[in-house]
Formats: C-alpha cells, structure tokens, sequence
C-alpha cells in the first residue's frame, strides 16, 4: 500500500483518520439502534401477535436481511470505490445508511397498516445494510493506504474503533430514555427519538468526508494502469483463494459481537428475566472492553502480523463460548457483566486487526471490493445467522448449545486464517 512519507500524521492525515472514526462511528450507531430496537421492541410492533418468541425471531430476521443487503453493496460501492475512487463512493454510502435509518423513525406499525409495516421495515433495513456495505471496506482504505511505514494496523484500527463509539451511543441514548420514559411511552414513541438523532450525525459525518482527497495508492493505481472495468470479476478471477479465506477469517468476529450485544439482551431480558435497564447498562460498561481489546490489538499487529492477533483472538473465543452458558446464566447481574466484558474484550482482538488484514489481502485496484466482500459476505454466515440460530438453540437446550456454537465459529475462523497467505502491507 502507499504510504505517508513520516511517522507523524499530518493534518490531512489527521482529518482522514477523523473520517475513518466518525463515518464508522455513524454508521453502525444506525446499525446498532436497529438491533436494540429488533431486541427489545419491533417484534409486537411489526409483527403479528403469536407468540413473544415468534416475534422476536421475526424481529431478528429482519435484523438479519441487512447482512445480505450488506454483499450486494459491497460489490456495488465496491465496484465505483475501485473504478471512480474512495471518497465518492464513502458520502454515497452514507447519505444511503442514515436516509434509510431516519425513514424508520416515521413507520407505522402493524396495528396501523398491517403487512404493509413488515415490509417497509424491511425495505429501510436493506437500505441500511446497502449502505454499510459500502462504509467499512472504504473506511478501512482510507486508514491504511496513508499509513506511515509499520503503522498499518494501528491506522486500520481507527475505523474499527467507530463501532464501540456507536454502540455507546446508541445503547447510551436508549439507556436514557428507558430512564426518562414510561415503559408505555417507550413503545408508543419513544424508540423513535434515536432514528430521528441519526440525521444529527449524518451531518457531521458528511461535513468530515467532503473535506477529504483521494488516497495515495488508488492515485498510484490509476497512474499504473486504468481500473479494471467490473473489479468483482476480476476479483473472482485472480483471487478467489483471498476472498474465501478472508471471509471466513470474520466469521468469529461477528459471531462474539451480535451473540454478546442483540442475542444476550433479547434472551436476557426475557428468557432469563434481567431487567432492560440494568442489561443495558452493563451492555454499556462491558463495551468499553471491546475498544480496549481493538487498540491492544492494533499495537501488537504493528508488532507482530495482524493475522497471528487475529488467531489469538479466535483461540479466546473458544474458552469464552465454553463461559456463556454458566456466567449467563447464572441469575446474577456481575456474572453476566462478566462474560459480557470477556466476549468484547476478545471481539477486539478478532476485530481491530481486520482493517489491516482484509485490504492487505488484495492489490489496490480490487481492494475496495475485495475487502468489502470478505467482510460482509462473513457479516452473513457469522452475524445475520447468528441471533436466529442462538434463539433457537437457546429454545431447545438453553444456553450450553449457544455457547458451543460461539466455540464452533472461533474454530472457523481459526482454520481460515492459517490457511491464508497474507500480502505485505506494502503490495
């Protein structure tokens, strides 16, 4: 990858560095209202009444059509990222993620208008995963590809960082409601009030991103040959081996996070019987864990090799999955504030090194779609599976086989990153 010429961030360095946090940051606050709301109020809202459990699996289903929204925008944006440049392609991606997140604090619900608020539901959750397809891969280019020599990680990191900075926001904003409000106020309006903030924070974040410029390896590529005229096809063509390897390498990733974040909430505050105010705040304290682990983990990846962290993360997701069942469930809220601060702290570890791992997988002129893909087609099998596959577990055996499915995925990921050969970070 191209490279700053010191060790010192420059002001514009700074400012992409500033994009690369705030755009994420936005991004996923957006995502991440949504799996609380799915969690905790969107199953009786839009979906008929048969049963709590079956609307909070119909909940999570739509949760999970974003993650396959989430590849088609990957080889969309990915395709004008890699053809046109980053910068377009990132405002695009967020105008995209925050109109569809304000559209959904005006829907009415299914008493209102019937199938017709599933489906619009629906359609402005495609909206989002659409968007974010586009948003992490970019992000992660923007970090790297001006990252002063030995620094690839610790840049890469900071777009991986705007996803404890959202989840603070987000869990933070409706922890404050839920104190604020009557729980009757809440369902009736209240969980609206942080779709509508999201147009708050799409304006600071497009304000960032229209200042920046184009980074120095896409300039270099374009300088050496022109763009390849559809880069997911060359993608497929050249470097498949990468692509697979490095979706797999995320599976643990997501797994940990929405296991530890939307599936412990819904199941906590119903199966188990937590309350939504105390779950949340301990939510909120254990996330800090996870921004902890993604800035250890950028470090020792400048140190030793993103890959080698990422592997170590996986080995820890196999004693914590083995944790779930016994500090979940044990009916305390420290126990549960326990393994929730483990599984983030070793989310970090399985996540902070990807924004340097997954763009070093693949040359410039296919890294916009090549990251983009490993990462959100993996977002499918390890994140959109994962709160339907836990809740149905969790239904017929309890927690024991939800915490053996965490282990079954850190396992995967493990087999597919030592089986990858990692491009220098120069390349």
């Amino acid at each position: 990858m191209a490279t700053a010429s010191t060790g010192t961030a420059a002001p514009s360095t700074r400012r992409i560095l500033l994009a690369s946090l705030v755009g994420t940051s936005v991004e996923f606050y957006d995502f991440y209202i949504y799996a609380t709301a799915a969690s905790l109020v969107f199953g009786p809202l839009f979906f008929p009444a048969e049963s709590p459990s079956a609307q909070l699996l119909a909940a999570y289903a739509s949760l999970g059509l974003a993650f396959i929204a989430r590849p088609v925008g990957a080889s969309v944006f990915g395709h004008f990222g890699d053809r046109i440049g980053r910068k377009s392609t990132l405002v695009a991606s967020l105008l995209l993620m925050g109109a569809s997140t304000v559209l959904i604090a005006f829907l009415p619900t299914y008493q209102s208008i019937g199938w017709w608020a599933p489906l619009l539901l629906c359609i402005l959750r495609f909206g989002q995963g659409f968007g974010l397809g586009g948003e992490w891969g970019g992000a992660a280019l923007l970090a790297v590809e001006n990252a002063p020599p030995g620094w690839h990680a610790r840049y890469g990191m900071f777009p991986q960082l705007g996803a404890p900075v959202g989840f603070i926001a987000a869990n933070g904003l409706f922890l404050i409601l839920g104190a604020m409000l009557t729980p009757e106020q809440f369902q009736a309006w209240g969980w609206r009030l942080p779709f509508l903030a999201s147009i708050l924070l799409v304006g600071v974040g497009l304000w960032v991103r229209l200042r920046l410029t184009e980074t120095p390896a896409f300039a270099a590529a374009l300088a050496e040959a022109p763009p390849p005229r559809v880069p997911l096809a060359d993608l497929f063509r050249f470097h498949l081996r990468e692509t697979v390897a490095g979706t797999f390498a995320v599976v643990a990733c997501f797994a940990i996070f929405y296991l530890a974040t939307a599936c412990a909430l819904g199941y906590g505050t119903t199966a188990l019987g937590y309350g939504r105010q105390a779950f949340l705040a301990v939510q909120l304290g254990a996330i800090l864990f996870m921004a902890v682990g993604i800035l250890a983990a950028g470090w020792l990846s400048d140190r030793y090799t993103p890959r080698a962290v990422l592997m170590a993360g996986c080995i820890g997701g196999i004693p914590t999955g083995l944790l779930l069942a016994p500090l979940m469930g044990s009916g305390e809220i420290l126990p549960v504030f326990l393994f929730l601060a483990l599984a983030l702290f070793v989310m970090g570890f399985v996540y902070g090194p990807l924004g340097a791992f997954l763009p070093a997988l693949f040359p410039a002129r296919v890294r916009y779609t090549g990251a983009s893909m490993s990462f959100n087609v993996g977002g499918i099998l390890g994140g959109a599976l994962a709160p339907m596959i836990a809740q149905s577990l969790a239904e017929r055996g309890g927690l024991p086989p939800v915490g053996l499915y965490l282990v079954g995925c850190s396992i995967v990921s493990l087999v597919a990153l030592a089986l990858v050969r990692q491009r220098p970070t120069g390349g």
